[in-house]
């Protein structure tokens, strides 16, 4: 699952989120939502979030070798199944590759910040254009079947 800004005549006006595996779309947040919990000037779609987000980390359990959940931040931590959809992801025993937002905070978010089999990359101004690279060494590592 990815996120991605929607714009409108260069301006930003919501968020749209994408099951990278099977191309199904939604709309995450938006100026113009007429439901949801604000976050800021947004209003999160938690029928698209659940049914997009969510689906698309259950779906990857099941599908794919790895999960790739970006982000889980302020407006994806409304959802009661995004939230749960994490959580069977990071206790599966496939690899999980997440953003995490640098304001949000939750228990869940505690949770996987906390597992013993997580590592934890913080991004900067420094490492962001190289950063990818440790990541995708460490997946294949993780990945590369083991001997005998």
């Amino acid at each position: 699952m990815i996120s991605r800004e929607m714009r409108t005549n260069g301006r930003r006006v919501g968020f749209e989120i994408t099951n990278v595996s099977c191309g199904d779309r939604g709309v995450l947040a938006h100026i113009s939502g007429l439901a949801g919990p604000h976050v800021g000037k947004y209003r999160v779609n938690l029928k698209d979030l659940d049914a997009v987000g969510a689906v698309s980390i259950v779906r990857a359990l099941v599908d794919s070798d790895v999960v790739v959940i970006d982000e889980i931040g302020p407006m994806e931590l409304f959802s009661a199944g995004f939230q749960n959809a994490v959580r069977r992801a990071v206790e599966s025993v496939k690899l999980v590759v997440s953003v995490v937002h640098w304001k949000a905070r939750s228990k869940l978010i505690d949770e996987v910040r906390e597992r013993p089999d997580a590592e934890l990359y913080e991004v900067t101004f420094e490492n962001r254009e190289r950063l990818h690279e440790v990541v995708v060494k460490k997946a294949v590592e993780f990945l590369r079947p083991t001997p005998g």
